[in-house]
């Protein structure tokens, strides 16, 4: 799920998905489906990868929870379903739970929206500025202290943004114009997501 292949363009195929995601999230009347939400989070899973050792422990986590979402679509249809699937069985909290590991997929996406809004307003070709805010808004809140000083000493590995762009198989601007659209798309979709626990008085800082 993590693998790119020579040619594979993952930044313009997460734009596209995100952007579908978006328009149903936006909807009054349709519910975000299980099956294309997990298609389109096992679509940044290699960006994970792309970020070498200080994103490692969040690229395992992040692939076995979309793994397990992707599972959970076989029989249940929609978010909504799944959380109220899961309030009904009394295990939302549970470790391998599928409302748990939603709630951990939802901050990867969130991790990746904040680190593609830093890139594109940052100057030089360090991604340790972006990656280091990004990682601190999003997952740090939520790590103890050996994670955070492990993902500390790995920033000092990241590719450059040239590097990254290079893995990625895209130039500067085609980049830019993917990651933004992402950024747009994403946020829409992980407010549904928070609004699906929070309506629920489930809350989502656990």
């Amino acid at each position: 799920m993590a693998e790119l292949r020579d040619g594979d363009k993952p930044l313009r195929k997460i734009a596209l998905s995100f952007k579908e995601l978006a328009a149903a999230a936006d909807s009054q009347t349709a519910d975000v489906e299980v099956a294309p939400f997990s298609h389109a989070c096992s679509l940044v899973s290699p960006l994970f990868g792309c970020l070498g050792i200080a994103f490692k422990f969040a690229e395992m986590d992040y692939v076995a929870k979309v793994h397990d979402l992707a599972n959970a679509s076989k029989s249940m249809m929609t978010l909504q379903g799944l959380l109220d699937h899961d309030m009904e069985m009394n295990c939302v909290r549970k470790a391998g739970s599928h409302s748990r590991n939603l709630l951990r997929v939802k901050r990867g996406l969130d991790m990746v929206r904040v680190l593609f809004e830093q890139i594109l307003v940052s100057e030089g070709n360090s991604l340790r500025d972006p990656a280091s805010k990004a990682y601190a808004q999003v997952f740090a809140p939520h790590h103890g202290w050996a994670i955070r000083k492990a993902v500390a000493a790995g920033m000092y590995a990241l590719p450059t943004k040239a590097q990254l762009l290079k893995k990625l198989n895209e130039d500067e601007n085609s980049a830019k114009t993917h990651m933004q659209d992402y950024v747009v798309a994403s946020e829409p979709v992980i407010l549904y997501i928070n609004k699906l626990f929070l309506s629920r008085e489930l809350g989502i800082d656990w």
